[in-house]
């Protein structure tokens, strides 16, 4: 009954308008003032504590590094090295915008990111070398999806943050899935280029190629910093994330010159209201976690689950039906958020491996940021193309389909997620 409670009052809240992060600070103060006896003073003590995490700090530090590159040139390098190395086949630019997406995605950690610093480039001069609107937004919209899937990710940071998970583990198990959803994105990409007979570019030489390479050296070099320092031991993801940050920064207004240091200002605005929110939602979120904690919802319904005897495939099932009903309403951050300490108790009575729950939490969240009528990933990929949500939404059918596939593999081929991090000792 209680849980009927919460979730009506959040979701009429939701339906008013009201943003999701206002929504669950609101439906907590309601509750806790209507339906218990928790002193407020536990609240503050919680709110406090809750965000008191030194993971946190790694999500003001990737979005801060992935303005850096997204405003210093680097994506533009990127871009020319992938068609360089890919441009020759069915579809070139269309799979060298998937290849630099790859790219963007392993020093980026954000999708929307991704969309903007690859597609803004790259749908113009799709556009102009002869490919229909439609494919490049199709490409891109996706692609862009790999941004939370390929480490670093924010959204693996949040997950880590709501269940008290490994950070690092997360992300060296985020490696393998990226880069097999990657190739089954290139793969849908080639299979239209083909059926369409989609233009290709000439062939680049080994030498254009290695050119192409060495100026984009300095932006993939920063997948070195990061990955590599973590599986290393040299830093924390959190102090991985500042290293980001401040090589960024070097790279675009020092090396590159892209960007100067009147503009670094704005950069720092910029990515200080993104932190904001993103911090706001997690306070909220803390909150919501704790009243669901409290009346021990997430307990009840594992009992329940196990009660009726529902075993692991058919909690997975629920699992990705629940998040893509929310990806449908919600932005990533919030379903997160939410759903992460309600589902996680249960998957862990379950015996589900952590790591590979949070792999498959965040390849639904892929999925969502792709389909209307909330997905990131189209609105931003509308203000670049100046389609409409529909027409987009017709756009990404085949590739959705394709990413909807994935999911199950990732669902219940745990190996897929754990191979990398066991490999490397980390579980």
């Amino acid at each position: 009954m209680n849980a009927a409670i919460i979730f009506l009052i959040l979701a009429a809240l939701m339906l008013t308008g009201m943003p999701v992060s206002i929504s669950l600070g609101l439906t907590v103060l309601t509750f806790l003032f209507g339906f218990t006896d928790v002193p407020l003073e536990s609240v503050a003590l919680k709110l406090f504590t809750g965000i008191e995490k030194f993971e946190i700090m790694a999500i003001p530090f990737f979005i801060l590094a992935g303005n850096f590159l997204t405003h210093g040139g680097v994506a533009r390098r990127m871009i020319n090295f992938a068609t360089a190395m890919v441009g020759h086949w069915y579809g070139g630019l269309g799979l060298g915008g998937v290849l630099a997406c790859a790219l963007f995605a392993a020093v980026s950690g954000s999708s929307p990111a991704t969309v903007v610093a690859i597609g803004s480039i790259l749908l113009p001069a799709m556009v102009k070398a002869g490919f229909p609107n439609r494919f490049g937004a199709g490409v891109i919209t996706t692609s862009g999806a790999l941004g939370i899937l390929i480490p670093p990710s924010i959204v693996m940071v949040m997950y880590a943050v709501a269940t008290n998970t490994s950070v690092g583990a997360l992300f060296m198990a985020g490696v393998v899935p990226g880069l097999v959803l990657a190739l089954v994105l290139g793969g849908v990409t080639y299979w239209r280029a083909r059926k369409y007979d989609y233009p290709r570019l000439p062939k680049a030489s080994w030498g254009e190629r290695w050119t192409a390479f060495r100026k984009s050296a300095w932006g993939l070099f920063l997948i070195i910093v990061v990955m590599g320092g973590i599986y290393a031991g040299i830093f924390t993801p959190t102090e991985a994330a500042a290293m980001s940050a401040v090589y960024a920064f070097i790279v675009a207004v020092f090396i590159y010159k892209d960007l100067t240091l009147k503009d670094v200002p704005r950069v720092l605005l910029s990515s200080a209201n993104m932190s904001a929110m993103l911090l706001y939602i997690i306070t909220n979120a803390v909150l919501f976690s704790f009243i669901m904690t409290n009346e021990n919802i997430p307990q009840a319904l594992a009992d329940w689950m196990l009660g009726n005897g529902l075993g692991v495939i058919a909690f997975l099932l629920a699992v990705n039906v629940i998040l893509l009903l929310a990806g449908n309403f919600m932005e990533p951050s919030s379903i997160m958020l939410i759903f992460a300490p309600i589902l996680f108790p249960v998957a862990m009575k379950l015996g589900i491996d952590p790591i590979h729950f949070g792999i498959i939490m965040v390849v639904n969240m892929e999925v969502g940021m792709c389909h209307p009528p909330v997905g990131l990933n189209l609105y931003v990929a509308s203000g670049i193309t100046k389609m409409g949500i529909t027409e987009l939404t017709v756009a990404v059918w085949p590739w959705l389909l394709a990413m909807l596939g994935f999911l199950v593999v990732v669902t219940y081929v745990p190996e897929l997620s754990l191979w990398f991090p066991r490999m490397l000792g980390m579980l």
